[in-house]
Protein backbone atom coordinates (compact mmCIF):
# COMPACT_ATOMS: atom_id res chain seq x y z
CA UNK A 1 0.00 0.00 0.00
CA UNK A 2 2.65 2.46 1.02
CA UNK A 3 4.63 1.84 -2.39
CA UNK A 4 1.34 2.45 -4.50
CA UNK A 5 0.55 5.45 -2.19
CA UNK A 6 3.82 6.97 -2.21
CA UNK A 7 4.09 6.42 -6.35
CA UNK A 8 1.01 8.62 -6.33
CA UNK A 9 2.54 11.10 -3.96
CA UNK A 10 5.64 11.78 -6.04
CA UNK A 11 3.66 12.16 -9.20
CA UNK A 12 1.31 15.13 -7.78
CA UNK A 13 4.65 16.81 -5.53
CA UNK A 14 6.75 16.76 -8.95
CA UNK A 15 3.65 18.46 -10.77
CA UNK A 16 3.31 21.25 -8.02
CA UNK A 17 6.99 22.01 -7.83
CA UNK A 18 7.11 22.15 -11.42
CA UNK A 19 4.36 24.18 -11.37
CA UNK A 20 4.81 26.43 -8.39
CA UNK A 21 8.82 26.86 -8.11
CA UNK A 22 8.74 24.75 -4.91
CA UNK A 23 6.60 21.96 -3.48
CA UNK A 24 3.97 22.50 -0.33
CA UNK A 25 2.04 19.49 0.92
CA UNK A 26 -0.92 21.54 1.55
CA UNK A 27 -0.99 21.72 -2.53
CA UNK A 28 -1.08 18.17 -2.82
CA UNK A 29 -3.03 16.24 -0.63
CA UNK A 30 -6.02 17.08 -2.03
CA UNK A 31 -5.30 16.02 -5.27
CA UNK A 32 -3.21 12.43 -3.85
CA UNK A 33 -6.90 11.55 -1.75
CA UNK A 34 -8.84 12.23 -4.72
CA UNK A 35 -6.49 9.58 -6.60
CA UNK A 36 -6.43 7.42 -3.83
CA UNK A 37 -9.04 7.59 -1.56
CA UNK A 38 -7.48 4.99 0.73
CA UNK A 39 -4.68 7.52 1.97
CA UNK A 40 -7.40 8.69 4.26
CA UNK A 41 -7.62 5.71 6.40
CA UNK A 42 -4.16 6.94 8.30
CA UNK A 43 -3.74 10.29 7.50
CA UNK A 44 -0.84 10.67 9.78
CA UNK A 45 1.44 8.33 7.52
CA UNK A 46 -0.17 9.98 4.38
CA UNK A 47 1.42 13.02 5.73
CA UNK A 48 4.82 11.95 6.70
CA UNK A 49 4.76 10.48 2.96
CA UNK A 50 3.93 13.70 1.73
CA UNK A 51 6.61 15.67 4.05
CA UNK A 52 9.26 13.33 2.70
CA UNK A 53 8.48 13.26 -1.16
CA UNK A 54 8.27 17.24 -0.71
CA UNK A 55 11.68 17.29 0.95
CA UNK A 56 13.19 15.01 -1.71
CA UNK A 57 11.71 16.89 -5.09
CA UNK A 58 12.53 20.45 -3.43
CA UNK A 59 16.39 19.37 -3.82
CA UNK A 60 15.54 18.45 -7.70
CA UNK A 61 16.35 21.00 -10.42
CA UNK A 62 13.56 21.74 -12.95
CA UNK A 63 14.94 19.78 -15.59
CA UNK A 64 15.51 16.88 -13.28
CA UNK A 65 11.78 17.06 -12.12
CA UNK A 66 10.42 17.22 -15.99
CA UNK A 67 11.92 14.02 -16.44
CA UNK A 68 10.62 12.28 -13.19
CA UNK A 69 7.79 13.63 -14.73
CA UNK A 70 7.68 11.38 -17.87
CA UNK A 71 7.10 9.10 -15.96
CA UNK A 72 3.17 9.56 -15.41
CA UNK A 73 0.29 10.61 -17.04
CA UNK A 74 -1.65 13.86 -15.98
CA UNK A 75 -5.44 14.67 -17.23
CA UNK A 76 -6.26 18.01 -15.64
CA UNK A 77 -9.67 18.97 -16.09
CA UNK A 78 -8.21 22.74 -16.44
CA UNK A 79 -5.96 21.61 -18.96
CA UNK A 80 -8.82 19.92 -20.89
CA UNK A 81 -10.96 22.88 -20.74
CA UNK A 82 -7.82 24.48 -22.91
CA UNK A 83 -8.61 22.58 -25.72
CA UNK A 84 -9.76 24.86 -28.71
CA UNK A 85 -12.56 23.62 -30.70
CA UNK A 86 -13.34 25.01 -33.68
CA UNK A 87 -17.42 24.77 -35.09
CA UNK A 88 -18.28 22.60 -37.65
CA UNK A 89 -14.23 21.34 -38.27
CA UNK A 90 -13.12 17.61 -39.55
CA UNK A 91 -9.41 16.71 -38.76
CA UNK A 92 -7.50 17.45 -41.36
CA UNK A 93 -9.57 19.65 -43.34
CA UNK A 94 -8.99 22.52 -41.27
CA UNK A 95 -7.31 25.64 -42.97
CA UNK A 96 -6.62 28.78 -40.91
CA UNK A 97 -4.82 31.83 -41.84
CA UNK A 98 -2.56 34.19 -39.27
CA UNK A 99 -3.53 37.61 -41.11
CA UNK A 100 -1.00 40.62 -39.92
CA UNK A 101 -1.14 43.72 -41.58
CA UNK A 102 2.64 44.91 -41.96
CA UNK A 103 1.84 48.47 -40.55
CA UNK A 104 3.42 48.04 -37.09
CA UNK A 105 4.75 45.22 -34.83
CA UNK A 106 2.93 42.96 -33.50
CA UNK A 107 1.63 43.13 -29.86
CA UNK A 108 -0.33 40.61 -27.05
CA UNK A 109 -3.58 41.29 -28.96
CA UNK A 110 -1.61 39.41 -32.11
CA UNK A 111 -0.32 36.67 -30.02
CA UNK A 112 -3.71 35.27 -28.70
CA UNK A 113 -5.37 35.42 -32.37
CA UNK A 114 -2.45 33.91 -33.50
CA UNK A 115 -1.96 31.22 -30.87
CA UNK A 116 -5.93 30.20 -30.93
CA UNK A 117 -5.80 29.96 -35.02
CA UNK A 118 -2.11 27.53 -34.95
CA UNK A 119 -3.17 25.82 -31.94
CA UNK A 120 -6.97 25.04 -33.07
CA UNK A 121 -5.68 24.03 -36.49
CA UNK A 122 -2.88 22.06 -34.95
CA UNK A 123 -5.27 20.20 -32.58
CA UNK A 124 -7.18 19.39 -36.03
CA UNK A 125 -3.92 18.84 -38.17
CA UNK A 126 -4.77 21.30 -40.40
CA UNK A 127 -3.17 23.85 -42.26
CA UNK A 128 -1.91 27.10 -41.09
CA UNK A 129 -0.93 29.78 -43.44
CA UNK A 130 0.63 32.78 -42.97
CA UNK A 131 -1.12 35.80 -44.85
CA UNK A 132 -0.10 39.42 -45.21
CA UNK A 133 -2.77 41.27 -45.27
CA UNK A 134 -0.88 44.41 -47.32
CA UNK A 135 -3.14 46.58 -49.33
CA UNK A 136 -2.83 49.76 -47.81
CA UNK A 137 0.59 51.53 -49.31
CA UNK A 138 0.43 54.39 -47.02
CA UNK A 139 0.86 52.09 -43.91
CA UNK A 140 2.99 49.17 -44.78
CA UNK A 141 6.78 48.60 -44.84
CA UNK A 142 9.29 45.96 -45.41
CA UNK A 143 10.46 46.48 -41.61
CA UNK A 144 7.27 45.79 -39.82
CA UNK A 145 7.09 41.88 -42.50
CA UNK A 146 10.80 41.13 -40.63
CA UNK A 147 9.70 42.21 -36.98
CA UNK A 148 6.09 40.45 -37.59
CA UNK A 149 7.88 37.48 -38.67
CA UNK A 150 10.69 37.78 -36.61
CA UNK A 151 7.94 37.60 -33.29
CA UNK A 152 5.65 34.61 -34.91
CA UNK A 153 8.80 32.68 -34.87
CA UNK A 154 10.27 33.40 -31.65
CA UNK A 155 6.33 32.41 -30.24
CA UNK A 156 7.31 29.28 -31.15
CA UNK A 157 4.21 29.34 -34.46
CA UNK A 158 5.01 27.89 -38.15
CA UNK A 159 3.02 27.79 -40.90
CA UNK A 160 2.49 25.67 -44.03
CA UNK A 161 2.23 28.62 -46.56
CA UNK A 162 3.44 32.22 -47.39
CA UNK A 163 0.87 34.69 -49.31
CA UNK A 164 0.90 38.25 -49.92
CA UNK A 165 -2.78 39.80 -51.06
CA UNK A 166 -0.49 41.93 -52.94
CA UNK A 167 0.43 39.72 -55.03
CA UNK A 168 -2.99 38.39 -55.58
CA UNK A 169 -4.50 41.90 -57.09
CA UNK A 170 -5.29 41.22 -60.48
CA UNK A 171 -7.85 38.26 -59.52
CA UNK A 172 -8.88 40.89 -56.49
CA UNK A 173 -9.70 43.47 -59.68
CA UNK A 174 -11.55 40.59 -61.67
CA UNK A 175 -13.95 39.85 -58.80
CA UNK A 176 -14.50 43.67 -58.53
CA UNK A 177 -15.26 44.11 -62.11
CA UNK A 178 -17.59 41.47 -61.86
CA UNK A 179 -19.75 42.83 -58.90
CA UNK A 180 -19.53 46.22 -61.61
CA UNK A 181 -21.10 44.40 -64.25
CA UNK A 182 -23.51 42.72 -62.33
CA UNK A 183 -24.58 46.09 -60.80
CA UNK A 184 -23.53 44.48 -57.08
CA UNK A 185 -20.92 47.48 -57.08
CA UNK A 186 -20.31 51.00 -58.43
CA UNK A 187 -18.12 54.10 -58.72
CA UNK A 188 -18.70 56.63 -56.39
CA UNK A 189 -17.36 60.26 -57.27
CA UNK A 190 -19.09 61.85 -54.48
CA UNK A 191 -16.83 63.34 -51.79
CA UNK A 192 -16.66 62.13 -48.55
CA UNK A 193 -18.64 64.36 -46.49
CA UNK A 194 -21.39 63.70 -48.93
CA UNK A 195 -20.74 59.99 -48.28
CA UNK A 196 -21.14 60.51 -44.64
CA UNK A 197 -24.54 61.88 -44.86
CA UNK A 198 -25.75 60.17 -47.27
CA UNK A 199 -25.17 56.89 -45.17
CA UNK A 200 -26.29 59.12 -42.09
CA UNK A 201 -29.63 60.12 -43.89
CA UNK A 202 -29.95 56.45 -45.62
CA UNK A 203 -30.06 57.89 -49.05
CA UNK A 204 -28.06 56.47 -51.92
CA UNK A 205 -26.10 58.97 -54.54
CA UNK A 206 -26.99 59.03 -57.97
CA UNK A 207 -23.59 57.66 -59.14
CA UNK A 208 -25.70 54.12 -59.01
CA UNK A 209 -27.76 55.55 -61.89
CA UNK A 210 -24.74 55.46 -64.46
CA UNK A 211 -25.23 52.03 -66.35
CA UNK A 212 -23.01 48.88 -66.20
CA UNK A 213 -20.53 50.18 -69.18
CA UNK A 214 -20.33 53.77 -68.19
CA UNK A 215 -19.49 52.07 -64.12
CA UNK A 216 -16.62 49.80 -66.21
CA UNK A 217 -15.30 52.80 -67.56
CA UNK A 218 -14.94 54.89 -64.84
CA UNK A 219 -13.45 51.59 -62.66
CA UNK A 220 -10.83 51.58 -65.54
CA UNK A 221 -10.41 55.38 -65.37
CA UNK A 222 -9.35 55.00 -61.58
CA UNK A 223 -6.60 51.99 -63.12
CA UNK A 224 -5.27 53.91 -65.79
CA UNK A 225 -4.40 56.80 -63.30
CA UNK A 226 -7.21 59.39 -65.24
CA UNK A 227 -8.82 59.51 -62.25
CA UNK A 228 -7.09 60.79 -59.44
CA UNK A 229 -6.41 59.86 -55.23
CA UNK A 230 -9.99 61.48 -53.50
CA UNK A 231 -12.11 61.96 -56.72
CA UNK A 232 -13.38 58.57 -56.93
CA UNK A 233 -14.00 54.96 -54.82
CA UNK A 234 -15.49 51.74 -55.66
CA UNK A 235 -19.04 51.09 -53.73
CA UNK A 236 -20.96 47.95 -52.67
CA UNK A 237 -24.34 48.26 -53.58
CA UNK A 238 -25.59 46.97 -50.07
CA UNK A 239 -28.68 48.16 -48.08
CA UNK A 240 -28.78 51.98 -47.30
CA UNK A 241 -32.39 51.37 -45.00
CA UNK A 242 -30.09 48.69 -43.28
CA UNK A 243 -30.06 49.54 -39.31
CA UNK A 244 -26.51 48.08 -39.89
CA UNK A 245 -24.94 51.32 -40.58
CA UNK A 246 -22.14 49.18 -42.53
CA UNK A 247 -24.73 47.69 -44.74
CA UNK A 248 -24.89 51.25 -45.96
CA UNK A 249 -23.26 51.13 -49.69
CA UNK A 250 -19.98 50.45 -47.85
CA UNK A 251 -16.22 52.07 -49.90
CA UNK A 252 -14.52 48.39 -51.53
CA UNK A 253 -11.86 50.21 -53.02
CA UNK A 254 -10.07 53.07 -53.51
CA UNK A 255 -7.53 55.38 -55.03
CA UNK A 256 -4.19 55.16 -52.84
CA UNK A 257 -1.26 56.86 -55.00
CA UNK A 258 1.89 56.23 -52.47
CA UNK A 259 4.67 53.32 -53.83
CA UNK A 260 3.92 49.91 -51.88
CA UNK A 261 6.88 48.30 -50.33
CA UNK A 262 6.48 45.34 -52.62
CA UNK A 263 4.74 46.13 -55.67
CA UNK A 264 5.73 49.70 -56.49
CA UNK A 265 4.04 51.71 -58.18
CA UNK A 266 2.51 48.85 -59.76
CA UNK A 267 -1.00 49.50 -58.66
CA UNK A 268 -2.98 52.72 -57.44
CA UNK A 269 -6.07 50.98 -57.15
CA UNK A 270 -6.52 49.48 -53.43
CA UNK A 271 -9.57 47.62 -51.71
CA UNK A 272 -10.38 48.21 -47.99
CA UNK A 273 -9.94 44.92 -45.65
CA UNK A 274 -13.87 44.62 -46.16
CA UNK A 275 -13.07 43.84 -49.68
CA UNK A 276 -9.65 42.11 -49.33
CA UNK A 277 -10.06 40.03 -46.13
CA UNK A 278 -13.79 38.10 -46.99
CA UNK A 279 -12.58 37.56 -50.66
CA UNK A 280 -9.38 36.78 -49.35
CA UNK A 281 -10.40 34.04 -47.15
CA UNK A 282 -12.26 32.47 -49.43
CA UNK A 283 -9.80 31.96 -52.05
CA UNK A 284 -7.51 30.68 -49.99
CA UNK A 285 -10.04 27.66 -48.90
CA UNK A 286 -9.70 29.31 -45.04
CA UNK A 287 -12.29 27.46 -43.01
CA UNK A 288 -12.13 29.32 -40.14
CA UNK A 289 -11.37 32.67 -39.77
CA UNK A 290 -10.65 33.93 -35.98
CA UNK A 291 -11.71 37.83 -35.85
CA UNK A 292 -11.68 40.11 -32.75
CA UNK A 293 -15.28 41.54 -31.69
CA UNK A 294 -14.51 44.93 -32.89
CA UNK A 295 -15.40 43.32 -36.52
CA UNK A 296 -18.43 41.68 -35.27
CA UNK A 297 -20.91 44.24 -37.02
CA UNK A 298 -19.20 43.48 -40.23
CA UNK A 299 -19.98 39.99 -40.61
CA UNK A 300 -23.09 40.25 -42.37
CA UNK A 301 -21.28 42.66 -45.15
CA UNK A 302 -18.23 39.81 -45.00
CA UNK A 303 -21.26 37.01 -46.13
CA UNK A 304 -22.85 39.22 -48.15
CA UNK A 305 -20.06 40.20 -50.55
CA UNK A 306 -19.14 36.41 -50.54
CA UNK A 307 -22.92 35.45 -51.51
CA UNK A 308 -22.64 38.10 -54.46
CA UNK A 309 -19.22 36.99 -55.51
CA UNK A 310 -20.60 33.51 -55.71
CA UNK A 311 -17.52 32.31 -53.42
CA UNK A 312 -17.57 29.47 -50.47
CA UNK A 313 -17.85 30.94 -47.39
CA UNK A 314 -15.56 30.17 -44.29
CA UNK A 315 -16.88 29.99 -40.54
CA UNK A 316 -16.23 32.78 -38.91
CA UNK A 317 -15.40 32.69 -35.13
CA UNK A 318 -15.49 36.51 -33.16
CA UNK A 319 -13.02 36.33 -30.27
CA UNK A 320 -12.68 39.40 -28.07
CA UNK A 321 -9.35 41.71 -28.11
CA UNK A 322 -6.89 41.03 -25.32
CA UNK A 323 -5.25 44.27 -23.67
CA UNK A 324 -3.01 44.70 -20.36
CA UNK A 325 -4.27 46.91 -18.11
CA UNK A 326 -2.86 50.64 -17.87
CA UNK A 327 -1.01 49.35 -21.38
CA UNK A 328 -2.36 50.71 -24.62
CA UNK A 329 -1.88 48.97 -27.65
CA UNK A 330 -3.11 51.64 -30.01
CA UNK A 331 -0.46 52.44 -32.64
CA UNK A 332 -1.70 56.37 -32.67
CA UNK A 333 -1.42 56.70 -29.07
CA UNK A 334 2.08 54.40 -28.89
CA UNK A 335 3.94 55.92 -31.94
CA UNK A 336 4.29 59.44 -30.48
CA UNK A 337 5.83 58.06 -27.50
CA UNK A 338 8.27 56.31 -29.61
CA UNK A 339 8.71 59.27 -32.24
CA UNK A 340 9.53 61.24 -29.18
CA UNK A 341 11.94 59.15 -27.56
CA UNK A 342 9.76 58.79 -24.44
CA UNK A 343 9.96 55.52 -25.53
CA UNK A 344 13.15 53.39 -26.13
CA UNK A 345 11.22 51.99 -29.49
CA UNK A 346 8.89 49.55 -30.17
CA UNK A 347 10.88 47.14 -28.06
CA UNK A 348 10.90 49.10 -25.32
CA UNK A 349 10.21 46.69 -21.75
CA UNK A 350 6.91 48.73 -20.71
CA UNK A 351 5.49 47.44 -24.06
CA UNK A 352 3.25 44.89 -24.76
CA UNK A 353 4.61 44.55 -28.41
CA UNK A 354 6.30 40.91 -29.33
CA UNK A 355 9.84 43.03 -29.14
CA UNK A 356 9.19 44.26 -26.33
CA UNK A 357 7.77 41.27 -23.87
CA UNK A 358 10.92 39.29 -25.22
CA UNK A 359 13.26 42.04 -24.56
CA UNK A 360 11.97 42.08 -20.94
CA UNK A 361 12.60 38.13 -21.17
CA UNK A 362 9.07 37.02 -21.01
CA UNK A 363 8.73 33.78 -22.51
CA UNK A 364 7.49 32.58 -25.52
CA UNK A 365 5.86 29.39 -23.21
CA UNK A 366 4.64 32.62 -21.00
CA UNK A 367 2.43 34.45 -23.15
CA UNK A 368 1.32 31.17 -24.86
CA UNK A 369 -0.44 30.22 -21.35
CA UNK A 370 -1.23 33.53 -20.96
CA UNK A 371 -2.99 33.82 -23.54
CA UNK A 372 -4.94 30.66 -24.44
CA UNK A 373 -5.95 30.89 -20.67
CA UNK A 374 -8.99 33.31 -22.17
CA UNK A 375 -10.13 30.71 -25.01
CA UNK A 376 -12.63 31.32 -27.91
CA UNK A 377 -14.42 34.03 -25.81
CA UNK A 378 -16.10 36.99 -26.46
CA UNK A 379 -15.65 38.66 -22.98
CA UNK A 380 -13.46 41.43 -23.23
CA UNK A 381 -10.09 41.13 -21.11
CA UNK A 382 -7.96 43.18 -19.32
CA UNK A 383 -5.84 41.68 -17.64
CA UNK A 384 -3.06 43.34 -15.05
CA UNK A 385 0.74 42.79 -16.11
CA UNK A 386 0.77 40.40 -12.71
CA UNK A 387 -0.70 37.58 -14.51
CA UNK A 388 0.86 37.71 -17.38
CA UNK A 389 3.97 38.03 -15.56
CA UNK A 390 2.86 35.49 -12.97
CA UNK A 391 2.88 32.62 -16.01
CA UNK A 392 6.79 34.01 -16.45
CA UNK A 393 7.90 33.90 -13.37
CA UNK A 394 7.68 29.69 -13.84
CA UNK A 395 9.15 29.62 -16.40
CA UNK A 396 12.26 31.29 -14.98
CA UNK A 397 12.98 29.40 -12.03
CA UNK A 398 15.93 27.70 -13.38
CA UNK A 399 17.54 30.77 -13.85
CA UNK A 400 21.22 31.21 -12.09
CA UNK A 401 20.91 33.12 -8.83
CA UNK A 402 23.19 36.20 -7.65
CA UNK A 403 23.63 39.16 -5.21
CA UNK A 404 22.77 42.43 -6.56
CA UNK A 405 23.40 45.12 -4.12
CA UNK A 406 21.39 48.50 -4.94
CA UNK A 407 22.96 51.79 -4.14
CA UNK A 408 26.13 50.44 -2.57
CA UNK A 409 27.38 51.17 0.80
CA UNK A 410 30.76 50.61 1.83
CA UNK A 411 31.44 48.11 4.49
CA UNK A 412 34.72 47.84 6.06
CA UNK A 413 35.62 44.92 8.17
CA UNK A 414 39.06 44.38 8.55
CA UNK A 415 41.09 45.48 5.71
CA UNK A 416 38.46 44.14 3.70
CA UNK A 417 35.84 46.02 1.42
CA UNK A 418 32.34 44.93 0.74
CA UNK A 419 29.13 46.41 -0.32
CA UNK A 420 26.03 46.30 1.22
CA UNK A 421 22.40 47.71 -0.17
CA UNK A 422 21.65 51.68 1.05
CA UNK A 423 18.32 50.54 2.16
CA UNK A 424 19.92 47.63 4.90
CA UNK A 425 23.01 49.77 5.79
CA UNK A 426 20.45 52.63 6.64
CA UNK A 427 18.38 50.30 8.89
CA UNK A 428 21.78 49.05 10.89
CA UNK A 429 22.56 50.53 14.28
CA UNK A 430 26.11 50.79 16.08
CA UNK A 431 26.25 47.56 18.08
CA UNK A 432 23.84 45.80 15.89
CA UNK A 433 24.73 42.21 15.06
CA UNK A 434 23.79 41.02 11.67
CA UNK A 435 24.63 38.43 8.80
CA UNK A 436 26.11 39.05 5.75
CA UNK A 437 24.11 36.59 3.60
CA UNK A 438 25.95 32.29 2.86
CA UNK A 439 28.72 34.17 4.91
CA UNK A 440 29.51 35.39 8.84
CA UNK A 441 28.36 37.29 11.18
CA UNK A 442 29.14 41.10 11.11
CA UNK A 443 28.71 43.44 14.57
CA UNK A 444 28.19 47.01 13.24
CA UNK A 445 31.70 49.22 15.69
CA UNK A 446 30.19 52.77 13.22
CA UNK A 447 28.52 54.63 11.15
CA UNK A 448 29.24 57.80 9.07
CA UNK A 449 26.58 59.33 7.45
CA UNK A 450 28.78 61.94 5.09
CA UNK A 451 31.21 59.31 3.76
CA UNK A 452 28.34 56.75 3.80
CA UNK A 453 30.94 54.25 5.14
CA UNK A 454 30.37 51.73 7.77
CA UNK A 455 32.83 49.84 10.00
CA UNK A 456 31.94 46.17 11.17
CA UNK A 457 33.56 43.39 12.91
CA UNK A 458 33.30 39.55 12.12
CA UNK A 459 31.94 37.79 14.86
CA UNK A 460 31.92 34.60 13.61
CA UNK A 461 29.63 32.44 11.39
CA UNK A 462 27.32 30.78 13.90
CA UNK A 463 23.71 30.73 13.37
CA UNK A 464 21.95 33.44 15.22
CA UNK A 465 18.07 32.98 15.00
CA UNK A 466 15.91 35.88 13.93
CA UNK A 467 19.36 38.02 12.82
CA UNK A 468 19.20 39.99 9.70
CA UNK A 469 20.54 38.58 6.33
CA UNK A 470 21.91 41.26 4.22
CA UNK A 471 23.06 40.20 1.02
CA UNK A 472 26.40 42.08 -0.52
CA UNK A 473 28.95 42.07 -3.03
CA UNK A 474 32.79 42.23 -3.22
CA UNK A 475 35.19 44.60 -4.09
CA UNK A 476 35.39 42.71 -7.19
CA UNK A 477 31.73 43.71 -8.24
CA UNK A 478 30.94 44.43 -11.45
CA UNK A 479 29.32 48.40 -12.15
CA UNK A 480 25.25 47.50 -13.16
CA UNK A 481 22.30 49.41 -13.54
CA UNK A 482 18.75 47.43 -13.42
CA UNK A 483 15.88 49.12 -15.24
CA UNK A 484 12.47 48.12 -13.76
CA UNK A 485 9.58 48.53 -16.44
CA UNK A 486 6.24 50.08 -14.74
CA UNK A 487 2.60 50.55 -15.98
CA UNK A 488 3.39 52.90 -19.04
CA UNK A 489 -0.26 54.92 -18.33
CA UNK A 490 -1.32 55.68 -14.74
CA UNK A 491 -5.22 55.53 -14.25
CA UNK A 492 -6.11 58.93 -15.99
CA UNK A 493 -4.66 56.95 -18.86
CA UNK A 494 -1.85 59.49 -19.51
CA UNK A 495 1.89 58.70 -20.00
CA UNK A 496 3.36 57.67 -16.76
CA UNK A 497 6.26 59.90 -16.72
CA UNK A 498 8.01 57.30 -13.67
CA UNK A 499 7.27 54.09 -15.40
CA UNK A 500 10.77 53.16 -16.02
CA UNK A 501 13.06 52.91 -12.83
CA UNK A 502 16.43 53.09 -13.16
CA UNK A 503 18.75 51.27 -9.89
CA UNK A 504 22.46 51.93 -10.23
CA UNK A 505 24.34 49.31 -7.71
CA UNK A 506 27.18 46.55 -8.52
CA UNK A 507 26.22 42.47 -8.94
CA UNK A 508 28.75 39.58 -8.52
CA UNK A 509 31.58 39.41 -10.52
CA UNK A 510 30.50 36.22 -11.49
CA UNK A 511 27.92 38.20 -13.73
CA UNK A 512 30.80 39.07 -16.21
CA UNK A 513 30.16 35.44 -17.90
CA UNK A 514 26.60 36.15 -18.74
CA UNK A 515 25.52 36.33 -22.35
CA UNK A 516 22.96 38.84 -23.42
CA UNK A 517 19.57 37.75 -23.45
CA UNK A 518 20.40 35.33 -20.13
CA UNK A 519 17.54 35.78 -17.31
CA UNK A 520 19.12 35.32 -13.91
CA UNK A 521 17.36 35.67 -10.38
CA UNK A 522 18.67 39.00 -8.07
CA UNK A 523 18.24 37.76 -4.64
CA UNK A 524 15.60 39.85 -2.82
CA UNK A 525 14.90 41.76 -5.94
CA UNK A 526 13.40 38.61 -8.50
CA UNK A 527 13.86 37.67 -12.44
CA UNK A 528 16.41 40.29 -14.83
CA UNK A 529 17.19 39.46 -18.24
CA UNK A 530 20.91 40.91 -19.78
CA UNK A 531 19.79 43.44 -22.13
CA UNK A 532 23.43 45.37 -22.86
CA UNK A 533 27.22 44.53 -21.45
CA UNK A 534 30.32 46.32 -21.73
CA UNK A 535 33.87 45.34 -20.38
CA UNK A 536 33.00 47.60 -16.78
CA UNK A 537 29.22 47.76 -16.83
CA UNK A 538 26.20 45.49 -17.01
CA UNK A 539 22.66 46.07 -17.97
CA UNK A 540 19.31 44.25 -16.94
CA UNK A 541 16.16 44.97 -17.31
CA UNK A 542 13.64 43.26 -14.62
CA UNK A 543 11.63 39.97 -15.67
CA UNK A 544 9.24 40.19 -12.54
Amino acid sequence: MSVILEKVIRKHVLKNAFDYGKAQAGGVVGKVIAENPDAKNDMKVTMQLIGKVVAEVNKLSKLEIEKQMDSFTYVEKKEEEKRIVFPNAEVGKVIVRLPPEPNGYSHIGHAKAFFLSWTGAREYSGKVILRWDDTNPEAEKQEFVDAIKEGITWLGIDWDEEVYCSDWMPRLYELNEMLIAQGDAYVCQCSQDAIGQGREKKIRCKCVDYSQKEQLDKWKGMLEKKIKKGEAVVRLKGDMSSLNTVMRDPTLWRIIDSPHYRQGKKYCVWPTYDFQGSVMDSLLGVTHALRSKEYELRDELYFYLLDKLNLRKPTLITISRLSLANTPISKRLLRPLVESGKLWGWDDPRLPTLAGLRRRGVTPKAIKDFVLSFGISKVESNPSWDRLLSSNKKELLDSPHYFFVPEPVQLKIGKETIYIPAFDAGELKVGEVFRLKNSFNVKVKKKDAKTRVIDGENVGNALLGDTKKVQWVGADGIKCTLYVPGLLFDDKESFNENSLQEITGLCQKECASLKVGEVVQFERVGFARLDKKTKTKLEFIQST
